[in-house]
């Protein structure tokens, strides 16, 4: 079977190329249309309710965001083209939502069509609800993140984290309400995702949310406190940097 796929970008050449890309190299989607603008986008999505929408960021006017906004139909899963890595990107991380870089990597393309149609395949949701919600958060303001399970997928409150803790491959997220989340991605890429926003990582094994600091042990090489009563050793390497956003914290 074929998944239907549609593209939206407003450069002509990178429409013909990612046409011509994936007709040769994803087997598994047929693009059955592109547009060029945001009310082409919104008119055209929505008549032939494609799969798998391959959506720039940047249009002029408009972004992709707007056409996701305004369509009715949703059903589809998205894959960004960008050539920007800014802060929308970051949502779109939060939502765990897939996007290539442009110029194309071809492997890239194929892994993103790959996962598009293992989540069609698997009836999964889509994240766009998700997506949106986070772009409308101000910076800094509380982003939900996107936790896929072996039982599903779990929106998990940034603020609802206590701390994460790895092992092995896997990383296991605790909550206030004593909930634990494991996931089968490790602790680096959610470094990444998290420094901006009150995470930090003291030791190899674990990051922590700065605002469930409720004390510092100073004895045995260190210790953080944290609000479910956990203590989680300090790395000597990361100690004065952790003391240094301590100081820096408004509660």
């Amino acid at each position: 079977m074929k998944y239907k796929a549609f593209i939206v970008e407003d450069e002509a050449r990178n429409r013909e190329l990612l046409k011509s890309l994936a007709a040769e190299f994803c087997p598994e989607i047929t693009v059955t249309g592109m547009a060029a603008t945001v009310p082409e986008a919104i008119l055209q999505i929505d008549e032939q309710k494609p799969d798998i929408v391959f959506m720039d960021i940047e249009m002029q006017p408009g972004t992709g965001f707007d056409v996701l906004q305004k369509v009715r139909h949703r059903n589809f899963q998205v894959i960004f083209t960008t050539a920007y890595d800014h802060y929308a990107i970051k949502a779109i991380k939060f939502s765990a939502i897939d996007y290539i870089l442009k110029p194309i990597d071809l492997e890239e393309l194929q892994q993103a069509v790959d996962k598009a149609v293992q989540a069609i395949r698997r009836q999964q949701e889509n994240r766009i609800d998700l997506l949106m919600q986070n772009l409308s958060q101000p910076a800094g303001e509380n982003f939900s993140i996107s936790l896929s399970t072996a039982d599903g997928i779990e929106y998990v409150q940034l603020s609802r984290i206590i701390r994460l803790e790895a092992n092995g491959p896997y990383t296991t997220f605790f909550l206030k309400d004593q909930h634990k989340i494991m996931v089968s991605k490790n602790l680096k890429e959610y470094e990444l995702l998290l420094s901006d926003h009150g995470f930090f990582r003291v030791h190899n094994s674990h990051i922590i949310h700065l605002r469930e600091v409720r004390k510092m042990i100073k004895t045995d090489g260190g210790y953080a406190v944290m609000s479910d009563a956990s203590m989680i050793a300090i790395s000597p390497k990361k100690k004065d940097n952790f003391l240094q956003l301590m100081a820096q914290r408004l509660v």
